[in-house]
This record gives structure tokens, sequence and C-alpha cells, in this order.
């Protein structure tokens, strides 16, 4: 069983095109926002931090599209942790349409993180903070 943080959200008019598909990019978009509302739920010391000097510099980005999203559809915006090494993160997403106590999967992401510290233009990579460490225990990917 995985375990997950889960974001909620509803597709709303400014992320659809004409014919009200939802723009590929929004689903990047939405991986920031998971994980952002993970450290406002989950490790909220870690937001005084990245006001100080921490700053989480995203590597890479993915996504794998299996079915589209439409106008009004719920989603659940599912994050696991992937990986978690001295400096660097990576989490797993799941897009998973909610449709009346039914789920379909409809897309799967992933990005991975460094943590850095020091000032814009001297930055150099930093240990992954220990109260981000502990607050992502719970969500290690758990693969059969």
């Amino acid at each position: 069983m995985n375990r997950h943080f889960e974001y909620r959200h509803v597709v709303g008019f400014e992320e659809t095109n004409l014919v009200g598909n939802v723009y590929y990019v929004n689903y990047l978009r939405w991986q920031g926002r998971c994980r952002e509302m993970f450290l406002k739920d989950r490790a909220p010391e870690i937001l005084a931090d990245l006001q100080d000097d921490l700053k989480l510099f995203t590597l890479r980005v993915d996504c794998e599209f299996f079915a589209e999203l439409a106008l009004f559809d719920e989603l659940s915006i599912r994050m696991r942790l992937v990986d978690l090494a001295q400096t660097q993160i990576e989490f797993g997403f799941d897009y998973v349409r909610l449709d009346d106590g039914s789920e379909t999967l409809v897309a799967r992401g992933a990005q991975r993180i460094a943590c850095m510290r020091g000032p814009n233009t001297r930055t150099a990579p930093s240990r992954v903070p220990d109260a981000l460490v502990e607050a992502l225990a719970p969500y290690t990917a758990v693969r059969a």
C-alpha cells in the first residue's frame, strides 16, 4: 500500500483550452501546489527556513498522461516520497480523477528537488533539513 499526501483540486476555466481540456502545464503547477500544501500542513517549520536562506531548486519534472481532464473534474493529486538523498528529494505524483466514488488514474509524474543554501549568487547544496526528513517519513513509496 502506498502512503501519500493528498491535495484535492477542481479544474477551473483558466486551466482549460477552448474545447475544455486541461492544458498540460497545469499538471506541473499542481505538483508544485501539492508540495507547497505538504510543507504548510506537515512541515510548517520549514516555511521559516525558506524565508531565511533555504531554497528548494527543482532539478527535474515530468508527467505521463493516460486520460484527459476537463472543466470541473475533481481530482486528487497524491504525492509520495520516492527517494531521499543527503541533499535531494524525489517525489512521485499520481493524478486521480474522482467520479462519484470511483477513481481513475489520469496521469503520473515525478519531481526531483535539491536543497540549497546561501545568497542567490552563491548557493550551495545543503543537507535536507531534519524537520523535512521527519515530515517525509510516512510518505515513502512502497512498490510491489
